[in-house]
């Protein structure tokens, strides 16, 4: 089997434990989902047949087997919070509001990340690489729950570059949706930048100094052409992993975020879900975070060995 192949092997019982751990975890809360659905004021035969409703009477293996069995095949049940609407469809409302926050805190963390560290390796020593090495610390130490209330009391509140809380769904205005999304997305994204901002300008002056790019010197090349032609792509590889492990950081930033800020995504709804006790839609959540947090750290890794020989070659021994 090759490298993708036991890559995958490894991510699909990942995904296996995870929901396991997902589905006890929840089980393990105080609480009665029924009660919390139906109120004080049910009566024990309504509250027992929710119960069977909901697969609570069963023992936990047939219940987490039963809900594993579901989930596979699309049939994710019933939300109790939301009146009894269907899971799916409240997950496929609110999904792309997550997506395209998530999308834009990447595209943010690239922009800012990679032309800095370049910069600061330029002017090395210099007032401006102090200062970006300043902020970055700032950044890698500051809560995204505070930078979110920082950028809503200066931009929102004093500047008025925005109005918090006044959120404009894609469907209403694509241009306002995401003109809204730009402030949170910037929130999750500067921990995250400053972190990757590091790493790699870290790495440069690590490569700068290894036996490929001291040969090239020697033989006339400048440092710029050093740094396009050999330096910047091996030192961007181990980016390549840590850009897989910000994905998390990414997902559990706009929990928070999407609370501060009024966004009504996946994060929301999970706090919101957790609240009512509402275990198909939790579960739900829960699984669409730990897949996609695997599922960015399986890519990275599977690009990783396609870009670097080192690691094709290590396979094959």
């Amino acid at each position: 089997m090759g490298f993708i192949g036991k890559r995958l092997s490894t991510t699909l019982l990942t995904l296996f434990l995870v929901s396991l751990l997902t589905f006890a975890a929840f089980r393990l809360i105080p609480g009665d989902a029924a009660l919390l659905a139906l109120g004080t004021e049910a009566t024990e035969e309504q509250l027992a047949s929710l119960r069977v409703e909901m697969g609570l009477d069963k023992s936990f293996p047939a219940q987490y087997f039963s809900w594993l069995g579901n989930l596979l095949t699309g049939r994710l049940g019933y939300s109790s919070r939301f009146m009894g609407a269907p899971v799916s469809e409240i997950i496929l409302e609110r999904l792309p509001v997550t997506l395209a926050l998530a999308g834009f805190s990447f595209l943010l963390i690239t922009l800012i990340a990679f032309p800095l560290s370049l910069l600061s390796v330029k002017k090395e020593n210099s007032v401006t690489s102090r200062v970006i090495t300043t902020l970055t610390a700032l950044n890698i130490s500051m809560p995204p729950f505070f930078l979110g209330l920082l950028f809503i009391w200066v931009f929102g509140i004093i500047l008025r570059v925005f109005v918090p809380g006044a959120f404009v769904s894609y469907q209403e205005s694509p241009a306002a949706f995401f003109g809204y999304l730009f402030f949170p997305a910037l929130t999750i994204a500067l921990p995250s930048a400053a972190l990757v901002l590091k790493f790699l300008r870290s790495a440069i002056f690590r490569e700068f100094k290894s036996d490929y790019a001291r040969s090239a010197k020697s033989k006339g090349a400048s440092p710029s052409h050093i740094l396009r032609r050999h330096v910047l792509k091996n030192a961007s590889l181990p980016a390549i992993s840590l850009f897989g492990m910000i994905a998390g950081e990414i997902l559990a930033g706009s929990i928070i975020v999407e609370q501060v800020f009024g966004i009504p995504g996946m994060g929301r709804l999970l706090i919101a879900s957790i609240n009512a006790r509402d275990y198909p839609l939790i579960q739900t959540i829960m699984i669409y975070i730990a897949f996609a947090v695997i599922l960015a750290n399986t890519l990275a890794d599977i690009v990783l060995q396609m870009m670097d020989p080192r690691i094709r070659l290590s396979q094959k021994v």
